[in-house]
């Protein structure tokens, strides 16, 4: 046991450096201009598990003798590197298991660990001095400081033995070393916290030019470092007796911005491609959603093209969005926030957010405020969720400021910041998942979906299918649901087990993500008859337009996405079909003129129905008759007129002048007179 003990760690690390791998390392250092040598943690420890165990328990020790090795070594590989960086610093990665933020405590302290999380804001690379050097104001001598802590500390006295004062010294910039720094702020990933919890944050200090500004907020990382705890200062009081801990990183990696691709393990991957053989896999992953959930199948389906998404396409002039929105408007009790909760929970990246307590900020970016006086930005839910799901529920209850904040996140996939002093542009390839209740209580089935929800045309235009899901009485299907529900209290268990567990659904989406489908000739083909016998419909004069260009892009995603389910490289006739199918089902739920039945796509786009639209333009141009001939209107002068010449009631009459008094398209200036505005 003495022998061991007696090994020289500076040894055992120059010998690990002498293998192969390190040494084509080494050598490769002057060629990339590097200063630090990257060494996975496995090799140290199938090399020597003693060091390695050394390295972890004592970090700042052993990283000083792997330092020294690393240089001593370098000089025997490549000596005129070596004589002009002086240095090599060595940056450990991928350790054996990641510690989780919430566990950091005290028996972490100058201990080296692994964290995960994500970016929520950066501070500007900024310089640090290393060796400060100070200039003594009686004799000129020049007295070098190594400088540690946050503080800039001055010599104890001049380091010229005729001299020895005390002071006064003058820094000098241009004879100390300076090194690049720079403070991240990280926080537990959304899919990491346990329920109901506040995620944690933690602070991280970067040194050295090759680890700052690797990672943006927004970004998932995986950082090495070392636990340090400092007392916060009081002024006048001193420092406090409860520590602050903060990393100190030794290396930094980006995970990316896609969603935990953790790459399946051969056995999930054979589980995987088996699934994607089966004829009926769709049946199955739309089985697999909710299966506690009873019934709604069209609604499942249109939830797994969501989790599936389109192939967005990047024109050099624009881009087209691949994620797919769905908006779900429906009666109280009907499952939507369920439906939400368990999306967020299975898609391999989500977030669930509700109405009220969500402002703006919240879902976009907010600029905060920093203690030093600048300005930064931190990332919110829809930036978050870049690549993966973002569900909002109670979308109606939302104020309309900030709700405005959704419209480009939606269509544009971006999300525009501008305020104080921060102009910038940040992704949210984010596929919304919404729920609305209808404006009065119930869902109106004779009243359009613009009356029905308190929701601007502007958001209900850029859904690519909405549902409508109305609590209807129906014997037969309210006695299934009953015994589903009451079953599912019995036992506890969800009655119905799902043909794909949630794990392995969540892998095989992501594993599917990597698949980008092609249109087949039929596919477009039955796209392009569907779209243009829907625009046929309307080129007769006076009948409703029925579908517009955003509906066809809607199409193409969601035949993309089926396809995408099933693995395949490209997009058949059927997948097509099935598009045309839910987009259809969409369309009658949501884009039928009431009084016409006859779809009419306006609804969604601009609120009205084309025979309102219509009926509006009566009464205007009643009114601009009559007023050529009195000046102003009388009320009920008009209403004869709309009765005799064109048969519309005084009822429907009344409404209509209401409604567009509302409008402010037509005022009354005086009792029982109108004119247009």
């Amino acid at each position: 046991m003495t022998e061991l003990e007696t090994v020289d760690p500076q040894e055992r690390f120059q010998e690990f450096f002498k293998t192969e791998k390190y040494r084509e390392r080494l050598s490769q250092m002057s060629i990339t201009g590097k200063t630090s040598l990257v060494v996975d943690f496995e090799d140290l420890l199938t090399f020597d598990q003693n060091i390695a165990e050394k390295v972890l328990e004592t970090p700042d020790e052993y990283l000083e003798h792997a330092n020294n090795a690393a240089y001593a070594q370098l000089q025997i590989e490549d000596p005129e590197y070596a004589e002009k960086i002086e240095s090599v610093k060595v940056r450990i990665v991928h350790l054996l298991e990641s510690t989780p933020l919430r566990k950091l405590g005290s028996k972490h302290i100058g201990k080296l660990v692994l964290v995960e999380g994500i970016v929520v804001r950066s501070t500007p690379v900024r310089p640090m001095v290393m060796q400060a050097a100070f200039r003594c104001k009686r004799c000129g001598e020049i007295t070098r400081v190594e400088e540690t802590g946050q503080f800039l500390r001055a010599p104890f006295a001049c380091s010229n033995p005729s001299c020895r004062a005390k002071g006064p010294f003058e820094f000098v910039q241009e004879e100390s070393t300076f090194i690049d720094s720079q403070d991240l702020r990280i926080q537990e990933r959304p899919e990491d916290l346990p329920p109901g919890q506040l995620p944690r944050a933690l602070d991280v200090k970067l040194v050295g030019s090759e680890i700052v500004d690797v990672a943006r907020p927004g970004d998932h990382v995986s950082i090495v470092g070392v636990v340090r705890a400092s007392a916060p200062t009081l002024p006048k009081v001193g420092k406090l007796r409860t520590f602050i801990l903060h990393l100190d990183a030794n290396s930094i990696e980006v995970l990316g911005k896609e969603p935990e691709t953790v790459l399946p393990s051969p056995e999930e991957e054979k589980k995987i491609l088996e699934l994607a053989k089966d004829p009926w896999i769709h049946r199955k992953i739309m089985n697999s959603i909710a299966p506690s959930i009873y019934g709604y199948d069209h609604i499942k389906e249109a939830i797994m093209y969501l989790l599936f998404g389109g192939v967005p396409k990047n024109l050099p002039d624009i881009t087209i969005r691949g994620e797919l929105n769905v908006l779900l408007i429906g009666d109280p009790g009907t499952a939507k926030s369920q439906l939400l909760q368990y999306v967020a929970k299975v898609a391999p990246r989500g977030l669930y957010t509700s109405g009220r307590g969500t402002t703006a900020a919240g879902l976009t970016a907010a600029v905060i405020r920093e203690k030093g006086g600048g300005m930064t930005l931190e990332a919110g839910a829809l930036v978050l969720a870049d690549k993966g799901v973002a569900c909002i529920d109670e979308m109606d209850k939302m104020r309309p400021e900030d709700r405005v904040a959704i419209h480009e996140a939606m269509e544009q996939h971006t999300v525009s910041v501008a305020k104080g002093g921060i102009v910038a542009t940040l992704n949210a390839r984010t596929a919304v998942l919404a729920a609305a209740n209808p404006a009065l209580g119930r869902y109106e089935p004779h009243r359009t979906v613009a009356e029905n929800i308190s929701l601007p045309v502007t958001i209900l235009s850029r859904f690519d299918l909405i549902f409508v899901l109305r609590d209807v009485p129906n014997k037969e299907t309210d006695g299934k649901m009953s015994e589903h529900i009451l079953e599912m209290h019995r036992k506890g268990t969800s009655p119905t087990e799902p043909p794909i567990p949630p794990d392995l659904l969540r892998k095989y989406i992501s594993y599917a993500k990597s698949v980008k489908p092609v249109l087949t000739k039929e596919a477009l083909q039955r796209l392009k008859d569907f779209y243009l016998s829907m625009r046929s419909v309307s080129e007769t004069e006076g009948s409703p337009v029925a579908i517009t260009a955003r509906q066809l892009e809607s199409l193409v995603r969601i035949a993309e996405a089926r396809a995408r389910a099933a693995l395949r490289k490209e997009v058949l006739a059927e997948d097509a079909e099935a598009a045309i199918t839910i987009m259809r089902r969409s369309l009658e739920e949501v884009g039928i003129d009431v009084s016409s039945s006859k779809i009419d796509i306006d609804i969604i786009m601009t609120g009205k129905p084309k025979s309102l639209r219509d009926k509006l333009q009566t009464v205007l141009s009643t009114i601009m008759k009559l007023e050529k001939e009195t000046g102003m209107v009388e009320k009920d002068a008009l209403l004869n007129e709309l009765e005799n010449a064109y048969n519309i009631q005084r009822a429907e009459a009344e409404r209509l002048i209401g409604q567009l008094l509302r409008e402010g398209t037509i005022y009354s200036p005086r009792e029982g007179y109108l004119k247009k505005t």
